[in-house]
C-alpha cells in the first residue's frame, strides 16, 4: 500500500501533461539569448511570492515543468531559467559536463545569468523582495551562487547538488536562508566537499539546514534518472516527496504568502 501511494504521487507529480499557463519567455543576457518559461500563481495574493527554479544540467527538462506547475498551483510565481541559451543547448551528458563545468568554474558569469533569471521573474509578477531560488543537480550548485553572489533573495533550496567552491574564493556573509536536500550515498559529493560546505556555512554565519535521505543517490527527485542506485544516479521516490515537503515547509517559514 505504501509503495502504492507512492507510485500514485509520482504520476501525479510528473505527468507529462505541460499547463496551458507555462509560457515560453524569450530574454537575453547581454548577447545571449535565453528561452525561459514562466507560470504565475493559480493564486491571487496581495504579497506575490516568486520562486526562480534552476534545472538540472540537460537544461529544461519535464521533472522542472512539473515541478514549477506544481508550486504555481500553491500560491508561486515560477520562472524556470535558461542558463545555457540558444546555440549552447547540450545534446548529451557529455557535453552537458563541459557547459555546467564552465559555469561552476566561471561563477560570477553563473550568478550574471541567474540574475538575468531574477529578473524576467519579477517582471512576470513575482514581488523583488519576496523569492526563494530553487534547483536541482547543476541548478542546485548555481543556488549556492544566488546565495555568495548576494542577489535579492530570501532563501535558497538545493536538493542533490553540488556544494563547493575554489578554496581561494573568500568566504563572505550569506543573508539568504539555506536548504540543502542531499541524498544520503550521493557518490558525486564527497565528505570533504559536504565539510568545506558546512564549514563555509558557520563562516558566513548562514542560517542553514542541510537534510539527508536514506538510501538515496544523485538526481533522486527525478523519475528519468531510473532506479538503480549503483549508477550513481537514480530516483528515490520516498525522497523526492520528503524532499518536497522538506521544501514547503521552507517556502512557508521565509516567503509570505
Amino acid at each position: 500500500m505504501k509503495n502504492s501511494a507512492l507510485l500514485i504521487f509520482a504520476t501525479i507529480l510528473f505527468s507529462n501533461t505541460i499547463s496551458a499557463q507555462l509560457k515560453p519567455v524569450k530574454y537575453a543576457d547581454g548577447n545571449q539569448a535565453l528561452n525561459g518559461l514562466s507560470i504565475k500563481s493559480a493564486k491571487k495574493s496581495s504579497q506575490n511570492p516568486g520562486i526562480l527554479l534552476l534545472p538540472a544540467w540537460l537544461g529544461i527538462d519535464n521533472a522542472s515543468k512539473k515541478y514549477a506547475e506544481d508550486l504555481s498551483k500553491l500560491g508561486y510565481h515560477v520562472f524556470i531559467a535558461d542558463i545555457y541559451g540558444e546555440g549552447n543547448y547540450p545534446k548529451n551528458t557529455s557535453e552537458a559536463g563541459k557547459q555546467a563545468g564552465f559555469y561552476k568554474t566561471n561563477y560570477e558569469a553563473y550568478q550574471k545569468r541567474i540574475n538575468a533569471a531574477l529578473q524576467e521573474l519579477i517582471k512576470s509578477g513575482a514581488n523583488a523582495d519576496n523569492i526563494v531560488v530553487i534547483g536541482y543537480c547543476f541548478g542546485g550548485t548555481g543556488v549556492l551562487e544566488a546565495a555568495r553572489g548576494h542577489l535579492n533573495v530570501k532563501g535558497v533550496a538545493s536538493f542533490h547538488g553540488g556544494l563547493g567552491k575554489d578554496a581561494s574564493r573568500k568566504t563572505e556573509p550569506i543573508t539568504a536562508k539555506v536548504l540543502i536536500c542531499h541524498g544520503a550515498d550521493d557518490p558525486f559529493v564527497s565528505k570533504d566537499e559536504v565539510a568545506a560546505f558546512q564549514q563555509e556555512m558557520r563562516d558566513s554565519k548562514a542560517d542553514w539546514q542541510m537534510i539527508y535521505y536514506a538510501d538515496s543517490v544523485h538526481s533522486f527527485t527525478n523519475p528519468e534518472a531510473g532506479s538503480d542506485n549503483s549508477k550513481g544516479a537514480a530516483y528515490n521516490p520516498v525522497a523526492a516527496k520528503r524532499s518536497f515537503d522538506h521544501l514547503l515547509l521552507f517556502l512557508n517559514e521565509v516567503l509570505k504568502k
